[in-house]
This record gives C-alpha cells, sequence and structure tokens, in this order.
C-alpha cells in the first residue's frame, strides 16, 4: 500500500474537510468518478490557458502556468488511459455547480479580478488533493496509487496559484478575500447536490 504524502497544510488551508457522506458516495459511483476527474483536469488545463491569455506582462504567471497547464492534460491523458482499461465510456457530464458558484463570487474590476481568479484555483486545487486524499485508502491498488502520485504535482499548483495572487496583490487583500471565497466553498462543500462529481457536495 501507498505511503500519502502529508497534507496538513491543505487541511489548515480549507475551512472544512470532505463529509464522509460525499466518500461514500464517490465510493457508489467511480465510473462517475472517473469522469468528472478528466473534465477536471481539462478544465483546469483550459483555465491556465486563458489565464496566459489574458495576462500577457506577467512572467512569472505565463511560466508557472504554462508547466501547470502541461501537467494538467498529462493528469487527463492518464485519467483516460485508466478508463479505457477499465471500459469506461466517456459520456457529457453536466458541469457540477461547484466551480460556477466559485466564480461567481470573483470581482469583475482589474486588478481584483485577477486576484480572485487565482485564489480560486488555489482553492480547486487544494480540494481536488484534500480528495484524492480522502478516496485513495478505500480505492483499488491503482486508482490509489494513481491519486496519491497527484498529490504532489497537484499541492504544487496550490501553492502556486496562492504565491501569483499574493505577487499581484497585497496580503491584507489575500486574506480577506481569501476568507470570503472559504467560507463560499465550504457551504458548496457541505450542502446537499442531487448529482455527484469530484467537487459536489453531500448526497441530497
Amino acid at each position: 500500500m501507498s505511503t500519502a504524502p502529508d497534507i496538513s497544510h491543505i487541511l489548515e488551508f480549507l475551512a472544512c474537510p470532505t463529509p464522509r457522506a460525499w466518500v461514500d458516495w464517490a465510493l457508489q459511483n467511480q465510473d462517475v468518478l472517473l469522469v468528472d476527474h478528466a473534465n477536471c483536469e481539462k478544465k483546469a488545463a483550459s483555465t491556465a490557458l486563458n489565464l496566459m491569455y489574458r495576462y500577457v506582462d506577467h512572467h512569472d504567471l505565463l511560466n508557472k502556468l504554462s508547466r501547470l497547464a502541461r501537467e494538467e492534460l498529462r493528469h487527463f491523458e492518464q485519467v483516460i488511459a485508466i478508463m479505457q482499461r477499465r471500459g469506461v465510456a466517456y459520456p457529457q457530464l453536466t458541469a457540477a455547480r461547484y466551480a460556477g458558484a466559485l466564480r461567481k463570487e470573483v470581482r469583475t474590476e482589474e486588478p481584483g479580478r485577477l486576484v480572485d481568479t487565482l485564489l480560486v484555483g488555489a482553492i480547486i486545487e487544494a480540494r481536488s488533493c484534500e480528495r484524492f486524499a480522502a478516496l485513495a485508502p478505500e480505492l483499488d491498488e491503482e486508482l490509489q496509487a494513481f491519486y496519491l502520485s497527484l498529490l504532489k504535482s497537484e499541492s504544487r499548483h496550490f501553492r502556486d496559484y496562492l504565491k501569483l495572487a499574493e505577487a499581484v496583490s497585497s496580503r491584507a487583500e489575500v486574506d480577506t478575500r481569501l476568507a470570503a471565497l472559504l467560507q463560499c466553498e465550504r457551504e458548496l462543500i457541505e450542502s446537499p447536490d442531487e448529482e455527484f462529481r469530484f467537487h459536489s457536495g453531500v448526497p441530497a
């Protein structure tokens, strides 16, 4: 059995842990878990690329997000390879409310828009890490090893987004915005959802 990396810094960052009810729901819906995980990796790469197009004068941002996009696409390839080996189809799924609800909290005027977008990216990456760690001990050997392997890179992505936000803003602003965004995220994680998704809340 693989040993899980230390994610105590992520648990301290997030406003709540994943409820046990979601873990049980995930174990009952492993095909959907893989499909939506693949979608999340594509969306993460797309978010990084969109930021690279929009903010071309931020060189550190361009470098970090270029690497992040490559890694997210590599993870996507790994997920669909697992799906293929397991005979899991790749249907279209409706998006979870999670990312959309967080992005509604993003300010529309610059530089607030960039700061909030980076902080939302950090929160999503942190939650993904926390869920990989929560699920891994209860999955089969292949999925457990895969999810634990993702923790290192996803944890770096979380730090990269957070550091980029701090670089383009003040510490006070980051702390204030994080508090509001993390509270919104907590409500999404702990509230009921009708459909299971990788970032859904608890079963309704």
